[in-house]
Order: C-alpha cells, then sequence, then structure tokens
C-alpha cells in the first residue's frame, strides 16, 4: 500500500470533520487544568477562550443560544 496516498476533501467539510476533535481536545485540557488547580481556575482576560466564554455567557442570559448537553455533543 503507498503510504503518501492522499484524500481530498471538500473546503466546507473540513470544519464538520475538526470541530468534533477540537472540542474534544480543549474539554480533555480543560480537565486536565481543572484536576491540578482545583482551588482556582481563572481565564485570563487575554485568552481568546475568555472572549468566547465572555460572548456565550452573554448570549445566554439573553436566551439567544441553546446549550447542548454532553451526550448530544460528544456522542456519549
Amino acid at each position: 500500500m503507498d503510504q503518501n496516498q492522499q484524500i481530498s476533501v471538500p473546503v466546507k467539510d473540513i470544519a464538520l470533520i475538526l470541530e468534533p476533535l477540537i472540542r474534544r481536545v480543549v474539554r480533555q485540557e480543560l480537565a486536565i487544568i481543572v484536576d491540578k488547580h482545583p482551588d482556582v481556575f481563572i481565564l485570563d482576560p487575554e485568552m481568546p477562550i475568555y472572549h468566547d466564554m465572555k460572548k456565550l455567557k452573554n448570549k445566554k442570559l439573553q436566551n439567544k443560544i441553546e446549550l447542548f448537553s454532553d451526550k448530544e455533543v460528544w456522542n456519549e
């Protein structure tokens, strides 16, 4: 079998493929941080995730988003 075989994926499908993987990695990394520092979990305001979380909080307060369960997100 040729080890240099390439697979073509349409650009629009890349996000659909990568999003679940990225979400899982972020979830795992956050779990590690919380385990290592159970008393303190602070997001620095300079971190991109801080801004994302702030936007999500504001949208949630305005009832403009719906959060999914772990089962829906991770198929677990």
